[in-house]
């Protein structure tokens, strides 16, 4: 095999040299993977346990940058910890059953030791382009120190994600708003914001939290929802929701549990729709099911909502100095605003290949399960809207795939060298 790198590598470099004279060529025997969150992680474990090399190539300066630079104190897993595991490792038992953002930072941090995963930090992808003529993908990055440099691989793994970079919609007259508007990846605690008026836009999980959040530090908030929503309960019946909808699914069909689902939310929650938070015609497992839409688990912001700590408006219609009209022709005075508006993939911004990916939204185009895999060794991971669930499901996929490859590639090699070898000494027997 290190004959085989080193005679590629220079067929390979050669064309780099002709083509690219300011980045520096770095050929790589097994995959490239983009990417070092828990999707990365578990993309890279899973390989090594096959005996498989890869590379991982992550813009920032540490792991999981999302988990660690742009999310909330408060933040825990919203579904138990063994809905959550990475392959190869589960959590530690002395976890509790949502674990903390720092423990489950700590959780990925000791994956990473466990398996020597040792990504190429601040490495940003500038692009990545399947060069037909030598059979390779070519991924372009700039560094903070090392300039440009140009990785060359048979196999390409985009692991940058669903929630790569902040969603923030136009609203009309940000510019005229006095206060700061800011997205919740920016957002760490309430404790700025005590006795302030807050508008959260956005009505998911984040948001959700965030509200609650700012009610605990003695400030004003108030939730925009522009559109229906399902709200569960975290637990039902004393187990975690997910958990219990995942068992029921085996002996029931999808609308059944939904039906369920609704109706011991509605003797636990009570009428969501007398809170100004209505609900969808789908049932919330169709709805996943269909558009990947997660619904939202109540952690004790509907009980605030009901006191009047947490106030609800409709869709923004435009800002000023300091008021917000909303579109059902009420107004209020606000001193911030937080977009919980979520994030949207980056991929179509560097992955020149348009076959696998959609422009529009960054997705794979083939629905789950089979968006795992594209053509000419290209491969996503993490992109199931299923969390880290169907992030684990599309590492195993991807490793076995590839180990087969990777094997047929070896043995391939090994008898060529043996050809090799055995006509070298015919000739010097002669």
């Amino acid at each position: 095999m290190d004959c085989y790198k080193e005679v590629e590598g220079k067929r390979v470099h050669d064309r780099v040299g002709m083509n690219n004279k300011t980045a520096r060529p770095i050929w790589v025997p097994g995959p490239v993977i983009v990417g070092a969150g828990p999707s990365g992680l578990a993309m890279a474990a899973c390989l090594k346990e096959r005996a498989v090399p890869s590379l991982i190539l992550e813009r920032h300066s540490c792991i999981a940058s999302l988990w660690q630079l742009k999310t909330y104190d408060r933040l825990r897993l919203h579904l138990p910890k063994q809905f959550c595991e990475l392959p190869l490792k589960p959590f530690p038992p002395c976890f509790p059953t949502y674990p903390t953002k720092e423990q489950f930072v700590k959780y990925l941090e000791d994956y990473a030791a466990e398996f020597d995963i040792q990504p190429m930090f601040n490495q940003t992808v500038k692009s990545a382009e399947y060069d037909h003529s030598v059979g390779v993908w070519r991924v372009r990055t700039e560094g903070s120190s090392k300039g440009e440099t140009e990785y060359i691989c048979q196999w390409l793994i985009v692991a940058t994600g669903e929630n790569a970079e902040p969603i923030e919609p136009e609203i009309q007259g940000r510019d005229e708003f006095a206060g700061p508007i800011l997205h919740t990846s920016l957002y760490k605690r309430g404790e700025a914001y005590s006795g302030k008026r807050v508008l959260v836009v956005g009505c998911g999980n984040s948001g959700m939290e965030v509200c609650l959040d700012l009610c605990n530090y003695n400030a004003r908030p108030s939730l925009v929802v522009r559109d229906s929503l399902h709200v569960l309960p975290q637990e039902m019946l004393g187990t975690s929701t997910f958990g219990l909808s995942m068992w029921l699914l085996k002996w029931f069909p999808m609308r059944l549990v939904d039906q369920f689902l609704l109706l011991v939310s509605r003797m636990m929650l009570g009428d969501t729709a007398r809170l100004g938070l209505n609900r969808p015609s789908l049932g919330p497992l169709q709805l996943k099911n269909i558009s990947g839409k997660t619904p939202v688990l109540d952690v004790g912001t509907l009980a605030k909502i009901r006191t009047g700590d947490i106030k609800v408006h409709p869709a923004i219609k435009r800002l000023r100095s300091k008021t917000v009209e909303f579109v059902d022709g009420s107004a209020g005075d606000f001193d911030a605003i937080i977009l919980a508006t979520g994030y949207k993939s980056n991929v179509p911004s560097w992955l020149k290949d348009r076959e696998m990916f959609s422009e529009n939204d960054g997705l794979p185009r083939k629905p789950f399960p089979n968006g795992w895999k594209g053509e000419w060794g290209l491969y996503s991971v993490g992109f199931t809207k299923r969390g880290l669930l169907g992030a684990s499901l599309d590492a195993k996929r991807i490793s076995q795939d590839i180990e087969q490859k990777w094997k047929s590639e070896a043995k391939h090699l090994t008898d060529l060298f043996s050809y090799l070898n055995f006509s070298r000494k015919q000739a010097l027997a002669t």
